[in-house]
């Protein structure tokens, strides 16, 4: 899991070197908002990828997944 975020978070990073410098951000018409868009999907794509890595539920989900199922083992015991 952790390669592939860091693997896009790479490419996009190998986009932004290539494709900012090739961008007019201040044309006016559609290559303006070409340009305005393209940027912000790049930092959606940065910014989610970021998210993914330093964000870890797995650990906290583990903990939760065990105290659930040993809350429905009690619950089982109970009802015999």
């Amino acid at each position: 899991m952790h390669n592939r975020l860091l693997l896009c978070l790479l490419l996009c990073g190998v986009l932004l070197y290539y494709g900012v410098p090739r961008l007019s951000i201040g044309a006016e018409g559609l290559e303006g908002i070409f340009s305005i868009s393209w940027l912000v999907f790049a930092l959606i794509v940065v910014s989610g990828n970021l998210i993914g890595l330093l964000y870890n539920p797995k650990s906290a989900q583990k903990v939760t997944n065990l105290q659930g199922a040993s809350a429905k083992r009690r619950q089982r015991m109970r009802n015999y």
